[in-house]
């Protein structure tokens, strides 16, 4: 997996409602990470939750498998296969499976959150990779859209 910006194609993800996540058992995986967003893919298995936790950034999380509680700045909300959630940067959040099958989703984070190679098999490892400062998002993932442009990045012909 490539740890600079993205280049200029398409990334394609088929069956994200169905199959592609319903092979995939790591709790957290990086999917891609563009200039101003990341695709992330979880699963978190029966009884587990993701963490109470407050993000710089914004988040919206489409949920593909299993069912949920979603606690969105201490407002409870039940979340199941083909919900959308969207949680707003400074915004504290916490999603806890509550069904008899694992809880899989992708997550759509603007900007990026996680390091572009980032591949956690359990929430315990993804902690203590962000606790020792490990999984940080790319610096070039961070940038202002002047600094972008200036360094070649964004062309606004779509020429490159």
């Amino acid at each position: 997996m490539s740890t600079g910006p993205p280049k200029h194609a398409m990334q394609y993800f088929p069956n994200m409602i169905n199959a592609m996540p319903s092979e995939s058992a790591e709790f957290r995986r990086v999917l891609w990470t563009g200039l101003y967003s990341q695709v992330v893919l979880m699963t978190v298995p029966v009884g587990g939750d993701i963490g109470d936790e407050v993000h710089t950034v914004d988040q919206a999380l489409t949920f593909t498998s299993g069912v949920g509680k979603a606690t969105i700045n201490g407002k409870d909300q039940d979340v199941k296969a083909g919900d959308l959630m969207v949680v707003p940067a400074g915004t504290q959040h916490q999603f806890v499976n509550t069904g008899p099958t694992p809880l899989i989703l992708y997550t759509i984070y603007s900007p990026a959150e996680h390091d572009s190679r980032t591949v956690h098999k359990t929430k315990e490892e993804g902690d203590e990779e962000e606790e020792a400062g490990k999984d940080e998002a790319p610096k070039w993932s961070r940038q202002s859209q002047s600094e972008n442009e200036k360094a070649g990045l964004v062309n606004t012909s779509g020429k490159y």
